[in-house]
């Protein structure tokens, strides 16, 4: 990401418009056709949501998460999804994008969607997604964006007041407090039989639990906070508002009608058309609220928040100075307050952080210590207090907090027990462990702290979504919140059920609490497995921690395999679709080593010429190995930017084929093969991949491209092995190297010519003296050639360059026919 303002070396595109207009999706879309890319998110739980719609596209291994309080940073993501806060400035990407854009005018983050606004581009092209409220802003702010209105796919009607009990199936009721959320569940409960809860409060583990429940349809009501107005896509039909005031960290107000309208267009998904209201509790909504809810229209924002970024860090007070410097601008109004100044400001009167914070250094670190949010939300001087003794460990000693300090602090939270509210506090104080864990330079072992704040708040969110099932859904309604059954029981004898010896381990394998593990919690250690946890044999099977979980099927093309679980039956529904989104990243992480790492869905976008998308989607349909018949034309339309880009990213001109380097590694035939025999649903001939020689008689008819083989006369040569002879044979010295090739391949003598013949190079293999001719002089029998060229030349090293095959697979080399 480039920090220069108003960059115009990126294009920068604002798409603005109500919600269920497909905005984030059309960004992800165009995020994936650059190579790299990053988005910024308003939430965590919206930034987990992009991130497993970008996986399930492109598998894990491409994309990298970040958030305050969660990393999962593969060794080399080209993908960055992010919480606004979280984005990496210093990291240049080709894409970026930024959601929910109108949160600059917000009273106290806004002001880092404003930075956001004014400084952060990619390098080709940028976006910015939010409300069309933001059009005078962003046309003032930049005047050369292409600014857009993104129009709604289906309709919103008010449908005015109703009860409880009248609510249509596919509802969401929304408060604005943990105690009424919980009144209005425990209701719905009583009157539906079920209900989930999603909350801003709850960790990404318990909401996505939740939020399964619901899409899968085991329930078919919600009851939220606002944190559903943030974009996250939810099947909904209907949106019932419990409250028309909330409290906004400053005061109890009356919520805005564009608040209203991000949080009633919730409803209707698509093409499906959705519907809002109040409950019969509230009175009903002005007509002028409603016509402006279902046209879309708003007062336009006009200003946006505000905070100097050019600080002074000479000390706390010039800190605190910089800080507080009013814009220069007219359309910024100056951040009001803040945790981070309040924190700042506070310390700063505190002697003994005062006699440490005289350098500029010693005042960078009270800045980073004072911007450790507070997830509790609690006493402001219980955490300041924190955040003073974090700061004077950190300036005293070695620099690093004290380990036994530190377990102090963390080990109270390591409890499952209590009530909702109870788990809700300990994940609300966990999360500030998580963030701080993630500063590498104040931990002596950073690595073990951010496991161990990981795995308490792993626990800690399964025992909450656990509670909340068990108070909120009746158990008729809800089997998968309890204990596996199958755990308790052995498997009949001789049962060959995959899921026989899962029961046992889930039995035997203890949850948080110590009891046997439930399903949600192997769910989530299934979603959460790193690509190394899951087992894929020659077959497509799928094993994880060593028991049959599902198998790969066979889907349009090699590209595309589809999944199947094992036993789909045992699994509730919000389980089954957790499982199959994971496993989905699992294959397209599969494709994508199958065809050597190469990014073909980053090449085919709109931007690319056609020359690049052409030869991309071949490449892609090749799994990484086209030949030079299919590649000449295009690869000669390209221009050179565009050949050194393919060069970088792997793509190399051999003399048959044009392929990535690593599609051609063991490892990448062995997924290559897997693939093509699960599509060609039969399997692979015998000794593919290892036998680097076929017998053409022995592969039953089948194309020998597909599984990376290239047939030369009567045997065929998996690709890398051909690419080597040819490389041999254009080499001036390369004759002793062709020979100790063939010796390895234990050609008999005939398919061995027959191969070099094929290949254009001499009949034999093994390098030879020839009796020197006279100048002029010629062979018995051998007519003189026109050009004063006079027999062959003396070694195979010399021969001219043969001639690239097509895509044919009988006779494909450029040498003369066979006898």
């Amino acid at each position: 990401m480039n920090s220069s303002p108003s960059s115009r070396a990126s294009i920068v595109v604002a798409e603005l418009g109500p919600t269920n207009t497909g905005k984030t999706h059309r960004a992800i879309e165009r995020m994936l056709e650059h190579d790299t890319g990053m988005m910024g998110l308003p939430l965590r739980l919206l930034a987990r949501e992009v991130y497993d719609r970008v996986t399930a596209r492109v598998g894990e291994g491409r994309v990298a998460l970040m958030t305050g309080e969660e990393k999962r940073l593969p060794p080399r993501p080209d993908y960055w999804i992010c919480t606004v806060e979280a984005m990496p400035t210093d990291h240049p990407v080709d894409f970026l994008a930024v959601d929910e854009i109108q949160l600059a005018a917000h009273r106290e983050r806004g002001h880092v969607f404003t930075d956001r606004l004014l400084h952060a581009r990619g390098r080709r092209e940028t976006w910015f997604l939010g409300a069309d409220t933001m059009r005078p802003m962003v046309q003032t702010l930049i005047p050369h964006a292409s600014v857009k209105r993104a129009n709604r796919l289906s309709q919103l009607r008010y449908s005015g007041r109703r009860s409880l009990k009248s609510l249509p199936p596919r509802s969401a009721v929304v408060a604005f407090s943990a105690d009424r959320v919980y009144e209005l569940a425990e209701s719905l409960r009583r009157l539906r039989g079920g209900v989930a809860v999603v909350m801003g409060a709850l960790s990404p583990r318990t909401r996505n639990a939740q939020v399964a429940m619901y899409q899968s349809g085991e329930v078919q009501y919600l009851v939220a906070t606002d944190a559903i107005g943030m974009g996250l896509n939810l099947d909904l039909n209907h949106v019932a508002f419990a409250a028309l005031s909330k409290y906004d960290g400053a005061e109890q107000r009356d919520l805005y009608t564009d608040e209203m309208a991000q949080i009633a267009g919730r409803a209707g998904r698509h093409l499906n058309d959705g519907s809002f209201g109040t409950l019969n509790t509230l009175p009903e909504l002005s007509p002028r609220v409603v016509s402006a809810i279902e046209s879309h229209r708003f007062p336009a924002v006009r200003s946006l928040i505000w905070r100097n970024a050019a600080l002074d860090f000479s000390s706390p007070e010039s800190l605190l100075d910089s800080l507080s410097r009013a814009p220069g601008h007219n359309a910024f109004v100056r951040v009001e307050r803040a945790d981070d100044f309040d924190a700042l400001r506070e310390l700063s009167h505190t002697p003994a952080i005062r006699d440490v914070a005289t350098t500029r250094p010693m005042v960078e670190l009270l800045w980073q210590v004072c911007q450790i949010p507070d997830f509790r939300k609690g006493l402001f001087g219980q955490h300041v207090s924190l955040l003073r003794e974090t700061f004077l460990q950190l300036t005293a000693g070695d620099g690093r907090l004290e380990p036994d300090w530190l377990a102090r602090q963390v080990s109270p939270l390591d409890d499952v027990s209590g009530d909702i509210h109870t788990l809700m506090d300990r994940l609300a104080a966990i999360r500030i462990w998580t963030y701080i864990s993630h500063r590498a330079s104040w931990l002596h072992d950073a690595e073990h702290w951010q496991e161990r704040t990981r795995r308490i708040e792993d626990a800690l969110g399964d025992a909450l979504h656990e509670r909340l099932v068990e108070r909120f859904v009746q158990r008729a309604a809800r089997r998968s919140a309890r204990r596996f059954v199958r755990a308790a029981a052995h498997p009949p004898p001789g049962s060959d059920s995959p899921f026989a010896r899962l029961g046992l381990l889930l039995g035997e394998v203890s949850g948080a609490d110590g009891a046997a593990m439930t399903e949600e919690q192997f769910v989530q250690r299934v979603v959460d497995a790193t690509h190394d946890a899951f087992e894929v044999d020659a077959t497509g099977s799928v094993s994880f921690e060593g028991q049959p979980l599902a198998r790969l099927v066979r889907g349009k093309d090699r590209r595309s395999p589809q999944l199947a679980l094992a036993e789909p039956e045992v699994w509730t529904g919000g389980a089954r679709q957790r499982l199959e989104r994971r496993l989905l990243a699992l294959a397209r992480d599969l494709v994508t080593e199958a065809m050597g790492g190469f990014p073909a869905e980053a090449l085919a976008g709109a931007g690319r010429s056609a020359a690049t998308r052409g030869l991309a989607y071949r490449l892609a349909e090749g799994l990484g190995v086209i030949s030079q018949g299919e590649a000449r034309e295009q690869w000669r339309l390209l221009d050179d930017e565009a050949r050194e880009r393919l060069r970088a990213l792997g793509v190399r001109e051999g003399q048959r084929f044009l392929y990535v380097a690593e599609a051609l590694a063991p490892h990448a035939l062995e997924r290559r093969c897997m693939l093509t025999a699960l599509f060609q649903q039969s399997p692979s001939p015998r000794g593919v991949p290892r036998d680097p020689t076929l017998d053409v008689a022995e592969r039953g008819g089948r194309s020998a491209r597909a599984f990376g083989y290239e047939v030369l006369g009567p045997v065929a040569l998996r690709i890398d092995v051909v690419e080597r002879l040819c490389e041999a044979l254009r080499h001036p010295q390369g004759a002793r190297q062709v020979h100790l090739l063939m010796q390895e391949l234990g050609l008999e003598s005939g398919a061995r010519a027959r191969v070099l013949r094929e290949l254009g190079g001499p009949s034999g293999g093994a390098p030879s003296k020839r009796r020197r001719r006279r100048r002029g002089g010629r062979a018995p029998g051998t007519a003189p050639d026109k050009s004063g060229a006079h027999g062959p030349p003396a070694h195979a090293g010399a021969h001219p360059q043969p001639r690239r095959s097509g895509a044919g697979e009988g006779r494909t080399g450029g040498g003369p026919k066979p006898d």
